[in-house]
């Protein structure tokens, strides 16, 4: 079971790991790439905030190899 993890930051993973299955069948959309950039940021950013207050693990880290795996 994975652990648990504040909604929004599930959400912005979940839409992360949609977008680089995207990716992987359509290496030429660029928009979408960008896209990618800034959601991972978001939650790159989300999760420094929530490692401050508690809700997640201080060791949470977000690696988009293993970010279907929290997802799934």
């Amino acid at each position: 079971l994975a652990p648990e993890i504040p909604e929004d930051l599930y959400h912005l993973i979940k839409k992360a790991v949609s977008v680089r299955k995207h990716m992987d069948r359509n290496r030429k959309d660029k928009d979408s790439k960008f896209r990618l950039i800034l959601i991972e940021s978001r939650i790159h950013r989300l999760a420094r905030y929530y490692k401050t207050v508690r809700k997640v693990a201080p060791n949470f880290k977000y690696e988009s190899s293993t970010a279907s795996t929290m997802v799934a």
